[in-house]
């Protein structure tokens, strides 16, 4: 098993190099100013059509109202990477790596609206009469060469199921075992059962059931964290300003740095951007592709208004809650704590004791319970993401039940699977995940221009 993790571990600093991160933040940063700053301007208007009451009807050809398809791509991304990811980030890469999330989000904003957009322009009608589409019916339709757009969309898929079940599955079962087992007592394997049966008794009913329980269970969690982790903020207002001191200071020191609120953490700019921009992605998934499986499921009368629609999840997720993570444990003190083999202590263990110093025990069952909900939400999301995917490669739709039973048996494996273990298989699939659709974003950028103009103008008709 050592010798796996070790295996694990090279291609997972191999896929997450610097070409990677360059790759990511690059496509972002290239797409934003290609489609001139557009989606940062017509943020206030994405949030303020988000929470409208036009975004909960179904106006348009769809499965289900635009904001029941953000709550189900947001399902799959306010997840573990919101607790887990954000300490890990900052034990790994220091205090500073929650600006580098911040940053990667702002250029994500954009790569999340372009892959959302294009998927909905190409989505298709299965024979079941549901709608099929995601980067890979972008590849394989939009793209002039398709040889390469065919091969683009194979190689998306395939990894989009392969990701399903690390980042979408094993990731989020291990999070959920490990803090109901570290709070509660609870035994790994009983909740391995119950994850299990409680994802297929959902799952069964399709996009339409696991939307409609997303768009209960995502507002009520994430409001619920949110609540509690501006009480811990509160609670240690006195801190918070140093502990933004600390966090911008350690984002952009060119030598490694500790001290602070890190503590005991030691570390560099380029730890901080590597394992920020890593975790980044891993919660909010911009430039991943998968968000856009979910939001051609949505009823809509324009590709780019929905795409506004979903690129706000770039912003609910990592602006908002992410930010709320980092500032409880920047402000709290427990940064850089270690236990009594002298290890830093990190991932929930580490948020919950943030939350423990306003709340005391109260603090750890709120992240426990925050961990759960948003954990097994994202199981229910990523479902949809891996059965569109493998719609796509078998050519039908017949092996979909198939798909939601085994994918609801993989959760038990990884409630009993080591952190470590389910973390490096995440971060490997993301990342050749990824690599497909932000070529396809890339060849794809003029039209994403030429059709994001278009509809400024009717936006700039309908706002007089």
């Amino acid at each position: 098993m050592e010798a796996f993790e070790e295996i694990l571990k090279v291609i997972d600093d191999f896929v997450w190099g610097p070409v990677m991160l360059v790759l990511l933040v690059g496509t972002g940063i290239f797409l934003t100013f290609r489609l001139k700053f557009l989606t940062w301007k017509n943020l206030p208007y994405a949030i303020k059509l988000t929470l409208s009451k036009e975004a909960r009807t179904k106006k348009g050809a769809g499965d289900v109202s635009p904001f029941a398809a953000l709550t189900t791509a947001l399902a799959a991304t306010i997840g573990t990477g919101n607790i887990i990811g954000v300490a890990t980030a900052m034990v790994s890469g220091g205090a500073g790596a929650l600006v580098w999330m911040w940053i990667s989000a702002c250029f994500g904003l954009t790569s999340k609206f372009s892959e959302c957009m294009l998927a909905i322009k190409y989505r298709e009608v299965n024979a079941q009469g549901e709608m099929s589409g995601g980067p890979m019916y972008t590849m394989k339709k939009a793209i002039k060469n398709k040889a390469l757009g065919s091969l683009l969309g194979t190689l998306f898929a395939l990894f989009a199921v392969i990701a399903s079940f690390g980042i979408g599955n094993l990731t989020q079962a291990n999070s959920i075992s490990d803090a109901m087992n570290v709070t509660f007592g609870v035994p790994t394997w009983l909740t391995g059962v119950i994850v299990t049966v409680l994802s297929l008794c959902i799952i069964v009913g399709g996009i339409k059931s696991i939307s409609k329980l997303s768009s209960v269970i995502v507002p009520c969690m994430a409001i619920f964290y949110v609540i509690g982790g501006l009480i811990v903020i509160g609670g240690n207002i006195e801190n918070v300003p140093a502990g933004l001191a600390e966090i911008f200071r350690m984002a952009f020191s060119v030598k490694a740095v500790a001290g602070g609120v890190g503590g005991t953490i030691v570390a560099s700019m380029m730890s901080g951007m590597r394992f920020g921009i890593a975790r980044g992605v891993f919660s909010n998934e911009a430039g991943m592709g998968s968000a856009a499986i979910t939001a051609a499921s949505a009823t809509t009368d324009n590709p780019v208004r929905q795409g506004y629609i979903n690129m706000t999840g770039t912003f609910w997720d990592t602006i908002v809650v992410c930010t709320i993570t980092g500032l409880c444990i920047a402000s709290s003190g427990v940064l850089g704590i270690t236990d009594d083999a002298g290890k830093a202590i990190e991932g929930s263990q580490l948020t919950i004791e943030a939350f423990k110093t306003v709340l005391g025990p109260a603090g750890g069952w709120m992240v426990t319970i925050g961990i759960a909900l948003f954990a097994f939400s994202t199981i229910l999301g990523w479902e949809y993401h891996g059965e569109k995917a493998l719609e796509y490669l078998a050519g039908t739709h017949k092996f979909n039940m198939i798909y939601r039973i085994i994918f609801s048996g993989v959760a038990f494996v990884g409630a009993t699977t080591t952190l470590s273990i389910a973390w490096k298989f995440s971060d490997i699939a993301n990342a050749l995940m990824a690599i497909p659709n932000l070529i396809c974003l890339l060849v794809l950028s003029g039209e994403l221009a030429k059709d994001v103009e278009n509809f400024q103008r009717e936006l700039q008709r309908e706002q007089g």
